[in-house]
């Protein structure tokens, strides 16, 4: 009876430590704070920042959020039907990944050969390789929100474009 017991007893401690260590994950969880979304270039400083909520903040065509001698990233709204327009980067490699919304990403080794065609949806990722031409069109029903790194820097250090045309006009003077 005294084993019976102490086996209960024993239990219900493991049980209660486990239930314990359940309850303050979800309180640890809880109580995350939420910073301020300041959209800005961060420059070549130590940053860290959720990425979802400076994604999904974003409602400009295009935001670089941060420039280092070696790679960029910048924050991506296409608004329903838009694009980011066709274009190539001859050295540079890109990551995009898509945080909300549907779209459609094509790629090929020249302008009217876009061989490659791939629906794309929340949580996917794009990798396009140093000079690939590619293009990413919004299918869904409200803007696709994306970040995206170049290997290389490809937009002015605090760039902000609040529309594709924006976008369009800054490209031809860098």
């Amino acid at each position: 009876m005294k084993i019976n017991l102490l086996k209960l007893f024993t239990g219900i401690l493991i049980l209660g430590f486990i239930c314990l260590s359940c309850n303050q994950k979800l309180i640890f969880k809880e109580k995350k704070t939420k910073t301020d979304v300041v959209l800005m270039d961060y420059g070549a400083e130590p940053t860290v920042l959720d990425i979802d909520d400076y994604s999904l903040t974003n409602d400009n065509f295009r935001t670089v959020l941060w420039t280092g001698t070696k790679f960029q990233i910048t924050l991506m709204s296409i608004p329903v039907g838009g694009e980011i327009g066709l274009e190539q980067h001859a050295n540079t490699d890109q990551f995009l990944r898509i945080e909300d919304g549907e779209g459609k990403v094509m790629m090929g080794d020249t302008e009217d050969s876009l061989n490659f065609i791939r629906a794309v949806e929340k949580d996917f990722a794009i990798i396009i390789p140093a000079g690939k031409w590619h293009n990413l069109i919004n299918s869904g029903n409200k803007p696709l929100k994306l970040y995206s790194i170049y290997s290389q820097i490809e937009h002015l250090r605090g760039a902000i474009h609040k529309t594709f045309e924006e976008a369009e006009e800054a490209e031809h003077h860098h």
